[in-house]
């Protein structure tokens, strides 16, 4: 929304870091319930972050939040909606709000109550406290010892940080009902408004392929994004759900995965044909600038208008992919002709816009992408450390040059001396010949150092160090 539509979003992610399986996992660890909690925040951050996907600008814990949460719940109590049982519960009263309840999943509260068996007075009746457990982790409330409901933790945080009307409200698919259903009841009973949320962007759900289940922890039909990124990319996954519209499900699948990553390479494609195509070290018949320049204005309409239509992401990359495919076309017109006029700026036109579209979207063409393929991936130190073996290769044969002792001398002071003639003129021979190699070794090392990257020739090894931002990784390079 902000790269796109320069629409500046505040945005804010609760962390529920007490729950019922948050409770069992810590008794059965025999840790902690909070402990456990920042454990697993740790993890779901660093896995976030792994992915490339933005931080929000404020985490908000609930255990952090209990203060305002029953100063939450007190009012909904005064206002009619709510009701404290003997045990220490309180329950948001559903029918007592009517009509109003269900405007989200068309839930009628009126329906017929299945038999209760609690201290709610209806089937459909939710807590929003509940009175503690023996040895659980409470709060003092005027209930009693307790903690909070689901529900009332996020209504609480996003009318903290909002006041009383949202503009969007994001989760899964499964969230529509119950959960975002009671948030919208609870907080226009709190906020006396007639619309507290104005959108309910929901997602849908990531299946094994050929289930229809969704992939799921409780199931144990999942896959961790650490084991994930040992086989694929961020940039991959990232393309994989680019394919989709985000509220339909979406199937996983090693073919998926495979072709994510087919696209991915003909788009790096693209961009590394055009830019030899603009340094002229790929020489075409002239293009038609026309019809790539109206390409590109087209492309710019039908991606805007994509994002536009409830984030079609789908359809703003295949209009990527069309751009591509008739610059492509223009550029397999190879010529030899050395003199052939070339349209560097549309071209240079074209690779800006494609690689801002996927900039703002967290995928990278760039030097520091991550190259998958099959289990092995390569970063940037690997190829470095592969392009300076090979220059140290290089470089070695350049300057091993043969040593007059090294063959046998001829009879005689004359015949002696008429050997080491030779020797010397063969080798003076050989550095002519090899000088260049020197001078292309010394040329590299010249170009990388541009980029921050220094190479150190010593006798017997190569060194190298990318200088980036202050901090310096080094690597060594021995002698075969």
């Amino acid at each position: 929304m902000t790269r796109f539509f320069g629409i500046e979003v505040i945005m804010v992610m609760g962390i529920t870091d007490i729950d019922d399986k948050i409770i069992k996992r810590a008794n059965e660890m025999n840790i902690s319930p909070v402990a456990l909690a920042r454990i697993y925040e740790e993890d779901f951050k660093q896995d976030m972050a792994a992915l490339k996907v933005l931080p929000p600008m404020v985490y908000m814990r609930v255990t952090d939040n209990i203060p305002q949460i029953i100063s939450f719940i007190k009012t909904i109590i005064s206002s009619g909606q709510a009701y404290a049982t003997s045990q220490g519960n309180v329950y948001f009263d559903v029918k007592s709000w009517g009509k109003r309840y269900g405007v989200l999943t068309a839930i009628n509260p009126d329906t017929q109550d299945e038999a209760v068996d609690s201290d709610k007075r209806h089937g459909k009746d939710f807590a929003l406290w509940k009175a503690a457990k023996p040895q659980e982790l409470s709060w003092n409330s005027p209930w009693g010892k307790g903690r909070p409901g689901w529900h009332i933790e996020c209504s609480t945080i996003s009318s903290a940080v909002f006041g009383k009307q949202l503009d969007i409200h994001t989760g899964g698919i499964d969230l529509a009902f119950p959960h975002h259903e009671n948030e919208i009841a609870q907080c226009e009973v709190y906020h006396q408004c007639e619309q507290w949320g104005n959108y309910f962007l929901h997602s849908g759900h990531l299946h094994v392929k050929g289930s229809q289940e969704k992939m799921s922890k409780s199931l144990k039909n999942y896959i961790t994004i650490k084991d994930f990124l040992k086989k694929c990319s961020s940039d991959q996954f990232r393309m994989f759900c680019l394919r989709g519209r985000y509220s339909s499900a979406v199937e996983f699948s090693e073919e998926s995965m495979e072709d994510a990553k087919n696209l991915l390479q003909s788009v790096s494609s693209f961009i590394r044909d055009a830019n030899a195509y603009i340094k002229g070290e790929l020489v075409c018949d002239p293009v038609r600038e026309d019809i790539l320049w109206e390409r590109l204005a087209n492309t710019k309409v039908t991606v805007k208008a994509a994002f536009a239509d409830d984030f079609d992401t789908s359809r703003a990359v295949a209009a990527i992919m069309d751009l591509i495919h008739h610059g492509n076309r223009q550029l397999k017109a190879v010529t030899k002709d050395a003199g052939s006029p070339r349209s560097s700026v549309v071209y240079g036109s074209i690779i800006s816009y494609i690689e801002g579209f996927f900039n703002a979207l967290g995928m990278s063409f760039g030097e520091r992408q991550v190259a998958v393929a099959a289990d092995k991936s390569a970063v940037l130190p690997s190829v470095i450390e592969e392009l300076v073996r090979f220059r140290t290769k290089v470089r070695h044969y350049a300057l091993a040059l043969p040593e007059a002792a090294d063959a046998v001398p001829l009879q005689g002071a004359a015949g002696a001396e008429e050997h080491t003639q030779e020797q010397k003129e063969r080798r003076k021979q050989l550095m002519r010949e090899r000088k260049p190699l020197l001078e292309a070794c010394d040329s590299l090392r010249g170009d990388l150092a541009a980029f921050g990257i220094h190479i150190k020739d010593r006798a017997a090894v190569s060194t190298w160090e990318i200088v980036e931002g202050g901090q310096t990784e080094k690597q060594t390079e021995k002698k075969s």
